[in-house]
């Protein structure tokens, strides 16, 4: 899946954090979302606007930017 399709920044919309196209809702809050255990299915309930894809986007998204990007962790 190529992500770009479905995810947009715009500095002019959430001040430029990356947001589901067509949407305000930011792909944090899908993230955010899936990492405290919600299945898609009630993402997808919660926010209607939303695809499947556009689930899918989001985490491939965050998949991307683990490649780029280092983030120390802490013993």
């Amino acid at each position: 899946m190529d992500w770009r399709e479905h995810i947009t920044v715009d500095p002019l919309i959430c001040h430029g954090k990356a947001c589901i196209k067509g949407t305000r809702i930011m792909v944090s809050v899908v993230l955010d979302n899936l990492a405290v255990g919600l299945e898609p299915e009630a993402i997808l309930r919660s926010y209607p606007s939303l695809t499947r894809d556009a689930v899918q986007a989001a985490v491939s998204y965050a998949a991307d930017l683990t490649r780029e990007r280092f983030v120390a962790i802490q013993a």
